[in-house]
């Protein structure tokens, strides 16, 4: 399995190369920026290693303890943290659900304070309104940005897996030199 620092370099690494695939297909710079954005977020920060100790995590700084829960429930390198397209989504969907829990306090104790009106149905309904139909070619550049940052993190993984087991099989059927020793020396020179 690479290390943090080898997944790094593959995320900056592909990047440009994955951009220009992008820019070919859609001829749109601002969609290879929100791509480009959304893979390095992935790759750097919000990949699959995100159920560790990693430096994934480390990266989250004082706010890294909202991936504990996530770390707790999923089991490292399992089909939820790193499958593809399951674990992107699961992802998404825990972190919307914490930014969601930290709103509803945070509106709360606005409202509180300054006493101005908020409704979460008609919040709800435009933010989806504005997702959907005046930014939705951004949120599927996005979407795939993060995707794919994920994918290479675990195509690297399985990767990495496989020539290591594969190196260990070759050198368990090479069979072991007996090492040379004095004392097997003497024996030799005296059946000689």
């Amino acid at each position: 399995m690479p290390s943090g620092r080898t997944h790094d370099r593959i995320t900056v690494l592909s990047l440009p190369g994955l951009a220009l695939v992008g820019y070919i297909f859609t001829r749109r710079f601002d969609l290879i920026l929100w791509f480009s954005g959304a893979y390095l977020f992935s790759g750097l920060m919000f990949g699959p290693d995100l159920d560790i100790h990693s430096l994934q995590y480390k990266r989250w700084g004082i706010i890294r303890w909202i991936w504990l829960p996530y770390r707790s429930c999923l089991k490292h390198r399992s089909f939820f943290s790193h499958g593809f397209f399951v674990g992107t989504l699961l992802r998404v969907a825990y972190l919307s659900i914490i930014v969601m829990i930290l709103a509803i306090f945070g509106v709360a104790i606005a409202q509180l304070f300054w006493g101005f009106p908020w409704n979460w149905q008609t919040f709800s309904y435009n933010t989806l309104t504005l997702v959907t139909t005046d930014y939705g070619l951004e949120a599927i550049a996005v979407w795939v940005g993060l995707e794919l940052g994920a994918m290479s993190h675990s195509i690297s993984d399985r990767l990495g897996t496989a020539i290591k087991s594969s190196q260990k099989k070759t050198k368990s059927r090479t069979p072991q030199r007996k090492k040379i020793t004095r004392r097997n020396e003497s024996h030799r020179e005296k059946r000689g």
